[in-house]
């Protein structure tokens, strides 16, 4: 009798155990780690083509894409070289509701993943949930990773949910803080 009580506390130890790798090998997740892995090479590894070039930056087709996404691009800014993300449009809706779903659904795909990088310790990928509103025009979560160390505590990565003229936009970006406000300034020039 002991055994069988044994047997069966380790099948259901097992089965919760497939069920939470079920969770972190979403396709949104493998490509966000392939972004992540190559932060620290400022994206070099993942850069496609060329898309367009402006006096204070470029934008360049990225060879990873999340599945479903619009579009998938490497910014790099003229102002400081060091200066790169990588930006996701996840969906554009005119529905709110379809728009603010897909914001959440990838959220549940985010949070909490564990992201292996070469040469170092797992990360959690952690951010609080923002619920949006019709109302309010943007909604952005910022997740970051635990523990960060290194070069990897600048890495953020955000999920936004905003309203453009009369479409919703759902985009995910990954960028160095230290320069997001360069990424900023090169995309309003």
């Amino acid at each position: 009798m002991r055994s069988l009580i044994m047997t069966l506390a380790f099948l259901s130890l097992a089965s919760v155990a497939f069920t939470q790798d079920d969770v972190f090998s979403n396709k949104t997740n493998l490509a966000l780690e392939k972004v992540v892995k190559d932060f620290p090479n400022r994206f070099h590894n993942i850069k496609g083509d060329l898309i367009v070039q402006h006096a204070q930056s470029a934008e360049y087709k990225s060879t990873i894409q999340v599945p479903g996404a619009t579009a998938c691009i490497i910014k790099h800014s003229a102002v400081n070289a060091d200066a790169y993300s990588w930006s996701c449009t996840a969906m554009n809706s005119h529905d709110f509701v379809i728009a603010k779903n897909k914001f959440k659904e990838i959220y549940d795909q985010i949070e909490n993943t564990i992201i292996k990088v070469d040469g170092q310790k797992p990360f959690i990928i952690t951010g609080q949930y923002r619920t949006p509103y019709e109302e309010k025009k943007l909604t952005t979560v910022v997740f970051e990773l635990l523990p960060a160390v290194g070069e990897m505590k600048k890495l953020k990565i955000e999920l936004t949910l905003q309203s453009i003229s009369s479409e919703w936009k759902v985009s995910l970006t990954v960028y160095d803080s230290d320069h997001k406000d360069d990424e900023a300034t090169a995309a309003s020039n």
